[in-house]
């Protein structure tokens, strides 16, 4: 297993919690073939447990994801990383935005979805979000080839969001939109060396 797929599939763990093997596989974007083969390694070398088919990490195994994620930073050229996460700071506002508008109406009355015209309003704007996005998730995954499945899983939520399986916009134990986005987020955070704290702090002070 080369260490790209090690701190792919240990990322994924940790995000997900207790994922099951496919949903690691689909997370990662690789055949289940062939994570279950990293997934025995890990588990050999301590780095996760196994329940019903349900995978974890262990202290070992966190451990080896914060040196491996730092080796990785110390790699990356970190000027550009900054400037594409300057750059990511914008789409994640008005993500934000538009998954407060999928949830309420006026910002205030819970959206039931029994208003059709109203939800394809929204999802024309997730629509329209993702197409102006994809030149900066290009650029980082130039930067940081790793997050290569990103792109594909960003791909597959909306189509589904698109045919009417509403749940792919928001839903949060699937791989929807915004549980893609949140870990995209969450990937980025870890590459420049910051925290979810320091983004708190940060937004504070704005």
């Amino acid at each position: 297993m080369n260490l790209s797929a090690e701190i792919q599939i240990l990322q994924a763990i940790r995000f997900k919690g207790r994922p099951a093997g496919a949903d690691l596989a689909s997370a990662v974007g690789s055949s289940w073939s062939a994570v279950a083969v990293s997934l025995r390694l890990l588990v050999e070398s301590g780095r996760c447990v196994e329940a019903d088919g349900c995978y974890r990490l262990t202290p070992a195994g966190r451990d080896r994801l914060s040196s491996l994620t730092a080796a990785e930073r110390g790699s990356i050229d970190r000027e550009s990383l900054a400037d594409a996460y300057e750059r990511f700071d914008k789409y994640n506002s008005e993500l934000k935005r538009i998954v407060v508008d999928w949830q309420l109406k006026d910002g205030v009355k819970q959206n039931d979805h029994t208003d059709p015209g109203y939800d394809a309003k929204v999802i024309a704007q997730l629509v329209e979000l993702h197409a102006e996005f994809q030149p900066l998730l290009a650029d980082i995954v130039d930067l940081v080839p790793r997050l290569n499945h990103y792109p594909a899983r960003f791909k597959s939520a909306l189509d589904k969001v698109r045919a009417g399986t509403h749940a792919w916009f928001a839903g949060p134990l699937i791989d929807s939109y915004h549980t893609v986005w949140f870990e995209l987020h969450e990937d980025l955070i870890g590459l420049t060396g910051r925290t979810r704290i320091d983004e708190a702090e940060a937004r504070r002070a704005e």
